[in-house]
């Protein structure tokens, strides 16, 4: 009892501190979290939660895998850091392991998934100024998501982002998704390329048509203009593929990584075609890009999704949730079950996503509402029925509680 009381004071004395130290930029609840292993995170109360956002698509593995441990001390031991002036082995040997095993050629680390997008943006652009006799515009769609960088806020289509921190970049082009016409009527001398999820994560897991993708990548071949994935939220497995553009027959000319290429360690790349091969010297860096201690981690976390096959499991316990979230929907109302993998999603009968998870929260239940009438699933690619159970039972009884 009394080591219950001085847990609480602690976490009590960390909130407070928290609120002193902690620059605002979004609510939290008033936990914080200790450890973590597996598909568990536990607070510094002790109390339990079943994680099925997986640090918002990040933890592929679950909590602090043995891989990433192993790795960590290893490399941590060896060379953590010799500048990006200088090659290192890990950095060589994760980049052959990316290229390997995609339709790319070429790969730019970076630390996060908006810097690869910022990355990715400027190689259009030099791109259209090198072939493309100067043109500069970017087409993306609404309710895309590709980060928080000015850059790529403008390339960003939430309506809410349009009046914040203006001047932000120009040369953005927004269009409805999965609409082939609405691109097509913007597309002009000036567009150098087209840049979307496959599968629209904070937009509600919106997943985008076969027909659309091959329509674009064809439009893309005709006009001679890029195509970019941004798969920062579907890479890596969490679509029942490695890359989720191999669900669509196509391939793109650029893709975007991040989230589960490093497991929960800050790190994301940028993979091109060998025609997109034109930056020169200073046109693209980062003090961090390429550190050896993140290549060795991300080569084993990516070792790992494809030696044990993960990406195949996603999509089996993928399909497994959506059945038993079928199972529970007549009861709640729930409706628009949908995703691919483990990125999954369903629409509320109201707008009590917010409501709903904060509950779940009381109940040792992670998951997320991008939206006020949406729930999003997201649990590490390591997921087990005993755990989908778990998850279901909890969520049914805070939709009972909640919507009746």
């Amino acid at each position: 009892m009394i080591m219950a009381n001085a847990q609480i004071e602690g976490t009590q004395e960390l909130l407070e501190e928290a609120e002193q130290s902690i620059l605002f930029t979004t609510v939290r609840p008033g936990i914080v979290m200790d450890y973590g292993k597996g598909m568990y995170l536990w607070d510094t109360d002790g109390k339990k939660y079943l994680d099925f956002i997986g640090g918002w698509a990040v933890t592929c593995l679950g909590h602090c895998p043995e891989v990433m441990i192993k790795a960590l001390s290893e490399q941590g031991s060896r060379l953590i850091n010799a500048s990006p002036s200088f090659w290192n082995k890990p950095m060589l040997r994760f980049a052959k392991l990316l290229t390997d095993h995609s339709c790319f050629d070429r790969v730019f680390f970076a630390s996060s998934g908006a810097e690869a997008n910022e990355g990715a943006i400027k190689l259009a652009r030099k791109y259209g100024s090198v072939h493309l006799e100067g043109a500069y515009e970017i087409i993306t769609t609404v309710n895309g998501f590709h980060g928080r960088t000015l850059a790529t806020m403008a390339a960003t289509g939430k309506e809410k982002w349009k009046s914040l921190f203006e001047p932000k970049a120009g040369g953005f082009k927004h269009v409805p998704f999965n609409d082939i016409h609405a691109i097509q009527s913007v597309i002009s001398s000036k567009t150098c390329a087209i840049m979307l999820e496959p599968i629209q994560g904070e937009g509600g897991v919106i997943v985008s048509d076969e027909g659309y993708i091959k329509a674009l990548r064809q439009m893309c071949d005709e006009t001679g203009i890029m195509l970019i994935f941004d798969e920062v939220q579907t890479g890596v497995g969490r679509t029942g593929k490695l890359f989720a553009y191999e669900h669509y027959g196509i391939e793109p000319d650029v893709m975007t990584l991040a989230k589960g290429i490093g497991g929960g360690f800050p790190l994301s790349a940028l993979l091109i075609k060998e025609k997109f091969n034109i930056f020169e010297a200073g046109d693209q860096g980062g003090t961090y890009s390429s550190q050896p201690l993140g290549m060795a981690v991300g080569l084993a976390v990516v070792n790992e999704v494809i030696q044990k096959e993960l990406p195949k499991k996603a999509e089996k316990q993928g399909k497994y949730i959506q059945a038993r979230l079928c199972d529970i929907a007549p009861k709640y109302d729930l409706q628009n079950i949908r995703g691919k993998g483990l990125l999954i999603a369903f629409d509320l009968p109201a707008d009590k996503g917010g409501e709903i998870v904060s509950e779940c929260l009381n109940h040792g239940l992670i998951l997320n509402a991008p939206r006020p009438n949406i729930i999003r699933l997201m649990p590490p690619l390591i997921v087990e029925e005993k755990d989908i159970e778990a998850m279901i039972q909890i969520l049914s009884e805070v939709l009972r509680k909640v919507l009746n």
